[in-house]
């Protein structure tokens, strides 16, 4: 069994026991959230829609980690204009630990 969740702009194809990387959310290491269902798949059996959306996905936040740093580089020919900058994305590790299919 594994399901289609949304999370943090994004779609992940999980599973039970699954680890996951998604952009930063505001829960706690510890804390247990539900992540909204898209599509969920049971064998043969593919349920979408309204039937999905009473489906559920529980994961556990394990930690909050930054990004790997990203180096952005602006320069312009004969001017000597030159920029750089770096970013890391602020992130959140979560563990799958259940699926149901809701009736």
């Amino acid at each position: 069994m594994y399901a289609v969740v949304k999370t943090s702009g994004r779609q992940e194809k999980v599973a039970v026991g699954d680890v996951l990387l998604v952009n930063r959310l505001t829960d706690k290491p510890g804390a247990s959230i539900e992540l909204p269902v898209i599509m969920l798949v049971d064998g043969d059996a593919v349920v979408t829609g309204d039937a999905a959306a009473k489906a559920s996905v529980k994961a556990e936040v394990l930690a909050e980690e930054r990004g790997k740093k990203i180096i952005i580089l602006k320069y312009k020919n004969k001017t000597g204009y030159r920029r750089r900058l770096g970013h890391r994305q602020d992130l959140t590790r979560l563990r799958v630990t259940g699926i149901s299919a809701g009736k």
